[in-house]
């Protein structure tokens, strides 16, 4: 089989390339040292491309990438990415949204403490200067000021909690969440943007569109309190960069925290010539630890993207995911993991997909109808079936489909999928725990625990003695090494096994599992 080929554009974290080329069904190419002008001779075959930063993603990208499907943006922005570009191509976009919340937070606070002490100046005055003038840095206190958080997601959440450890009193604007997201750790709530506006410090978390730009401008500062302090470490131009530098020289702000600006590099911005700013390289994402992040969650979305299993933070799928909440995000992804699971469980013409969905997931069965088509059909149609003609796929196989809502039956959301086939049923369900922790649940009604990740094998047995030696001995004697190993027991004599494995389970070796004594089917999955 034609292996797929990954094409790295600009530098990620070798854990990330390590993680790819264990992928036997994967061909590498490295272009991250390539200089621009020679990167397109290298990507004329790739079927998936990494980038970051450094390159732009245009129509001469994808003219030179004609069989790319999908592009994965190393890490959150995407201002050099045309998207509109990549949709009118059937190109997919996906970034990796999460992987520096962590850094962002703290390079968030150490701003805050840097406008609070005026620190790089006390320091610069000591180191440099050789000046001891403690009278000359006299900073305030965060204990009991009000901190004003624009935009509670992920980051600015999380800035929240760890501002509230300092005794700070938080108050929280973002009309995309219901309040008890906030209320629920003891802050404030507030439809109002005026009471932002009130605060001592103000930090912004959201992302740059045409409601965020310019968020704060001339106005906005006007009304705010004098001596207020502003951060901003998350895109540029949701400041209005001249009403800014007006309220830091008039004395209206006191102090500005900024790593990211409108134009970058940023070398010659005027906010770098006045005495009440500290300002960093746009370092939101420049730690150790979120590089080796990003690297890894890129790689593995780029496994599932090239052998077509998942989407993971699509921006530009051709369905209307924008209009559900963020708490889907998880499940449409794992929608289409289990359904592809579900789909390799028996391997036969299918004739029916069906989804359920129990708790307040349930509403959104219509949407994810579209990923487990997707899911169910990947093992057969391949790179033929997508979000747009899968309903059509689905009705020209006269394949039936159905979605139904179903009483809680111990979890908060959780969904099934049911492939019908001529051979059986094959149901899968999941759930996601926190924000995002995607889990299996249930096998065939078989209970089971294990993330929707990786090469395993599904094991039905008579719940006899001897079949968990006899299913390691064989793979020991083959050089495969077990992960993991879950075990379901029915109460018919009946269990169901899941072994994760780290290597490749040929056709032969899976000839031999079914031989085994007590086997009633066993198959190999890859998800």
């Amino acid at each position: 089989m034609k292996r797929k080929k990954i094409i790295i554009c600009d530098t990620i974290h070798e854990k990330g390339f390590k993680l790819l080329e264990k992928e036997s069904d994967i061909e590498i190419i490295n272009a991250a040292e390539t200089a621009k002008n020679k990167l397109y001779e290298f990507m004329k075959d790739a079927d998936v491309a990494i980038t970051r930063s450094p390159t732009d993603v245009d129509a001469k990208f994808l003219d030179a990438g004609k069989k790319l499907s999908a592009i994965i943006r190393a890490g959150v922005g995407v201002d050099n990415v045309d998207i509109d570009e990549c949709s009118k191509r059937g190109v997919i976009v996906m970034n990796v949204p999460t992987a520096n919340t962590i850094a962002a937070v703290e390079l968030t606070m150490t701003h805050i403490l840097s406008t609070a002490r005026s620190f790089p100046y006390a320091h610069n005055a000591l180191k440099q200067d050789r000046m001891w003038k403690r009278e000359k840095w006299y900073g305030v206190e965060l204990f009991g000021k009000k901190l004003g958080v624009i935009g509670f997601g992920n980051i600015g959440s999380r800035v929240a909690v760890r501002a509230k450890a300092f005794g700070m009193d938080i108050v929280a604007y973002d009309p995309y969440i219901p309040c008890n997201k906030v209320t629920e750790f003891g802050m404030t709530y507030t439809e109002n943007f005026d009471d932002i506006l009130a605060c001592d410090f103000i930090t912004i978390h959201t992302p740059k569109n045409k409601e965020t730009v310019n968020i704060i401008g001339k106005a906005e500062i006007a009304k705010m309190r004098d001596g207020v302090r502003l951060i901003n470490v998350a895109r540029g131009g949701l400041y209005n960069e001249e009403a800014l530098i007006e309220g830091l020289k008039s004395g209206k702000i006191a102090f500005a925290g900024i790593d990211v600006f409108s134009k970058e590099p940023a070398v010659d911005n005027p906010i770098l010539d006045l005495d009440n700013v500290t300002v960093t390289p746009h370092l939101g994402a420049n730690t150790f630890e979120s590089q080796e992040k990003i690297a890894i969650q890129a790689a593995e979305q780029a496994l599932s993207a090239v052998r077509g299993i998942s989407y993971p933070n699509a921006l530009n799928l051709p369905i209307k995911t924008e209009d559900l909440p963020s708490s889907t995000a998880p499940y449409l992804e794992l929608v289409q993991k289990i359904s592809f699971l579900a789909a390799q469980i028996y391997k036969r013409p299918i004739l029916g997909i069906h989804i359920e969905g129990e708790g307040a997931i349930g509403e959104y069965l219509d949407s994810f109808l579209t990923f487990a088509i997707v899911g169910a059909l990947k093992e057969s149609l391949g790179d033929n079936i997508n979000y747009v003609n899968a309903g059509y796929m689905a009705l020209d196989k006269k394949i039936d489909t159905s979605s139904k809502i179903l009483p809680a039956s111990g979890y908060s959301n959780k969904v099934t999928v049911k492939i019908s086939t001529d051979k059986g049923v094959a149901e899968v369900s999941g759930t996601v725990f926190g924000e995002d922790e995607q889990r299996i649940v249930s096998i065939n009604g078989f209970k089971t625990d294990f993330k929707p990740k990786g090469k395993m094998i599904v094991f039905k047995n008579r719940d006899v003695p001897g079949v968990i030696a006899s299913i390691s001995t064989l793979l020991a004697q083959n050089n495969i090494n077990i992960a993991d190993f879950r075990l379901g027991r029915g109460s018919d004599g009946l269990a169901l096994a899941v072994i994760l494995v780290d290597q490749d389970i040929g056709r032969e070796l899976l000839a031999k599992l079914n031989e085994l004594p007590n086997c009633i089917w066993a198959q190999s999955v890859n998800i």
